[in-house]
């Protein structure tokens, strides 16, 4: 994959480095994690929801931190002394412990997180604030009947 140069873009544009740093981020091959499963998928204008199969986690198992845009999500299978005793001809349910992240975008908070039949849902809300809504600026007239203001200057 090539790698782009984004430093032409540094010179003119202020506050984007978050978005420069992700998008070369994207072109670095990853290690391809498969594990959990999940969805996302938007459930109004501002809402959103991630959906993780975590099939065999408690919640006493299972971590999620929202840190500086990024979302984390963490489970830790705690060790169960009757497994030990006995003796598996087959294992097929995974019992390893995992680390996912989200890159959050700005405003984008956690309003919940639930965990029903196997699947963890963590509920997100894009809040944006008043002052950063688009806002209608009214265009004042000026009265009917008054003469329009000009500009007086003597030239020399």
């Amino acid at each position: 994959m090539r790698h782009v140069d984004f430093s032409p873009l540094y010179r003119s544009t202020v506050g984007f480095d978050r978005l420069f740093t992700m998008l070369d981020s994207l072109g670095q091959p990853e290690q391809a994690q498969t594990y959990p499963p999940y969805n996302i998928e938007r459930t109004g204008d501002n809402l959103y929801r991630i959906t993780m199969a975590v099939a065999g986690f408690d919640e006493s198992e299972l971590s999620i931190e929202a840190h500086a845009h990024v979302l984390t999500v963490k489970g830790e299978k705690a060790e169960d002394e009757k497994v030990e005793q006995s003796e598996f001809l087959y294992r097929g349910i995974a019992k390893r412990a995992f680390e996912r992240r989200f890159q959050l975008a700005d405003h984008v908070e956690v309003t919940a997180a639930s965990l029903k039949n196997g699947l963890l849902h963590i509920d997100l809300l894009r809040n944006i604030p008043e002052a950063m809504k688009p806002r209608r600026i009214s265009i004042a007239a000026e009265p009917m009947g008054q003469a329009p203001k000009a500009i007086e200057a003597h030239v020399n």
